[in-house]
Parts: C-alpha cells; structure tokens; sequence
C-alpha cells in the first residue's frame, strides 16, 4: 500500500490524477483560444477561471489525501458534494460557451495560420470541457453509488474515514 492507499485509494487517486490531467489540458487550451482573442469574451473566459477554480480544488484535495491520513476532503460525503458541485458548474458554463463556439466551423478554414490553429483550439477545448464534466459527473456517481452500497453492507465506517484509506 503506497502511501498507505487501499485498492479502493489507488482506484480514487487514478481519477482524481486524470482530472487533473484534463483539467490541465483545458487550462492550456483556454489560454491559448483567450489570448487569440485578447481575453475579450465571456464565453472564453469561463473555461479559463473555472479550469483554474478546479485545479486548486484539486490540488489541495490530493495534497491534502497525501499528506494527512484523515484528511476530510477525501471522505465520501465530501467527493459526492464538490464533484456535484463542480460537475454542475463545468455543464452549465459548457453549455453556454458552447452556444458561443456554435458559430465556428468544423473543418477549419485554409488560410491565416493564426485563425487556423486558433480554430483548432477551439475545437480542441470544445471536446475537453464536455470530457473533463462527463469525469466529474461519473466519479460523482460512481463515488455516491459505492458508498451507498458499502454503507447498505454494513459498512458504516465509510463515512468517518477517507476513501483513500478505505477497505471494506
């Protein structure tokens, strides 16, 4: 057990660092497209502040499931509730950059290589954003239904302590 994970641990730290890994990837992307644009649209901007929100979230909740072996932030009841809170943030600010986005093309225009490789950022970062909301909405779920059926096995102790440091 590497840090004193459980099987169930290292399973949570996997997601939680392929979160972070999107997470990345989208606050790349959304630079780039902001500075393209100057910064000047909402609709931009939004993938940009969220993505940065998310990484400190995570960041201090793996630092944290690291660090401390009865970290809170790593207990179920606390995942379920900022995964869902998060989750609904990336879809409602997805859904709005997205109706903004609707208007650039597919298949990027020949031309400038500025406007073409801005274009495929654009694209590119459409992709992430759903990708890295469909991760927190499936860890989420995924996290509230292995809690309830622990819990419904008897398991109560699934609440008092970190996921990472969890065995049934």
């Amino acid at each position: 057990m590497a840090f004193g994970f459980t099987s169930v641990g290292k399973k949570k730290i996997t997601v939680h660092v392929v979160l972070y890994c999107v997470n990345i990837i989208v606050l790349a992307l959304s630079a780039r497209v902001n500075m393209f644009q100057e910064f000047f649209f909402v609709a931009d901007l939004f993938p940009l502040g969220l993505s940065i929100a998310t990484l400190v979230v995570l960041t201090t909740m793996l630092a944290l499931d690291f660090i401390c072996k009865t970290s809170y932030t790593g207990r179920p009841q606390f995942e379920i509730g900022v995964f869902t809170v998060l989750s609904i943030f990336w879809l409602s600010f997805n859904a709005f950059s997205t109706s903004r986005w609707r208007h650039v093309p597919m298949s990027c225009p020949a031309g400038s290589d500025d406007v073409k490789t801005w274009c495929q950022d654009v694209q590119a970062l459409k992709a992430f954003v759903w990708i890295e909301w469909l991760i927190f909405s499936l860890t989420a779920y995924m996290t509230l239904r292995y809690t309830i059926s622990q819990k419904n096995r008897g398991n109560k102790h699934i609440l008092r302590m970190p996921l990472s440091r969890y065995s049934p």
